[in-house]
């Protein structure tokens, strides 16, 4: 009777425990070494959630979510984040390293190290120069891209099938970005070969006053940087020019920076939009040959051009001929070789 009674009693302790609700928020931890910020921001597109990091770079909160996937924010740098109530996921990450450090223990962990791992992979096999490639070539490169990520994301097994059709969905419109950047940019190498002429502008309003048109420039190399003031990746890539043009203040190069701050963009109004450029450069400190673009996305050179996103940088030579239409970045290490080249 009394082996009985402890069977009765070890049934209804399990009894009660799988009668135990499942919490309905996720708890997200962790430790950051050299934060950014001292918050984290996790989002996305109708969730916002502000988390405290504190000074030594821990964190806790809780979060009540949707199922699916999330992005997190650090001030510099983002990650995915795959989140579900009852997940209680702990964080580990160097900022120094940003993805190469992120590690994820707890419950939910397994499948966010398949996003930080499935992350790692994306960035070796997208950062290829694929816009040295013909049609053909970026065709089957993107294809060879696409087979390697799916087997990749089919051969982790116990992943969240949610998880899984998500990440199939990205890839897809991944390789439809990757495709539709990539073929723009070998179109635009087609219409603008090495040595064409390139399209100018003319009498562009300069910052420290009067104009400036391409033609003042001839005799030098001109390395143009297409820019707002609104624009994040831009303002990102403006420590590395500023460096650029420090190291070769004394070489045939003239560096250009043309903002294409518009009224659209700034409350309806051109002055307002004028206001805005002068003060980031006086701020900035920026360096170069400023000018504004009169009409912003509309202006000639950037129609001409075929620009529809920025940053973007053109490389002319000192006889008013195309270098390369989209030039390497500032950041870019490919971009000083290239002018060591010319130089």
């Amino acid at each position: 009777m009394k082996k009985i009674l402890l069977v009765l009693s070890v049934l209804a302790v399990v009894a009660c425990q799988e009668e135990q609700p499942k919490k309905d928020y996720v708890t997200f931890s962790g430790t950051i070494t050299n934060p950014n910020t001292d918050s984290l921001l996790v989002e996305k597109r109708g969730f916002k959630k502000v988390i405290a990091v504190n000074k030594d770079g821990s964190f806790s909160d809780t979060l009540k979510v949707d199922d699916g996937m999330y992005f997190f924010y650090d001030g510099v740098e983002s990650s995915a984040l795959f989140l579900k109530n009852g997940y209680d996921l702990n964080l580990t990450m160097d900022t120094k390293e940003f993805d190469e450090s992120i590690k994820y223990t707890g419950e939910g962990a397994e499948n966010n190290n398949f996003l930080a791992e499935k992350a790692l992979k994306e960035e070796k096999i997208f950062g290829q120069d694929f816009d040295k490639l013909d049609a053909a070539g970026l065709n089957k490169a993107m294809i060879d891209a696409s087979n390697e990520l799916s087997a990749f994301i089919d051969g982790r097994k116990g992943l969240d099938s949610l998880l899984v059709v998500k990440s199939k969905e990205s890839l897809q419109g991944t390789i439809d970005s990757m495709k539709g950047y990539y073929g723009s940019m070998i179109a635009l190498r087609e219409a603008f070969p090495k040595g064409s002429p390139s399209p100018t502008f003319e009498d562009y309003e300069n910052f420290k006053g009067g104009t400036t048109s391409l033609s003042d420039l001839e005799g030098k190399y001109v390395y143009i940087d297409v820019w707002a003031t609104w624009c994040a990746p831009c303002k990102a890539e403006i420590p590395f020019l500023k460096k650029l043009e420090a190291e070769m203040h004394d070489k045939n190069i003239t560096f250009v920076s043309m903002s294409i701050d518009d009224d659209r963009t700034h409350k309806g109004s051109w002055e307002q939009a004028k206001e805005d450029w002068k003060a980031m450069v006086a701020d900035k400190e920026l360096s170069g040959v400023q000018i504004m673009a009169p009409k912003g996305w509309q202006s000639t050179f950037i129609r001409d051009y075929r620009i529809q996103g920025i940053p973007r940088f053109i490389l002319i030579d000192p006889n008013g001929k195309v270098v390369d239409p989209s030039a390497p970045r500032p950041s870019d290490p490919a971009l000083k070789t290239m002018l060591a080249d010319l130089l």
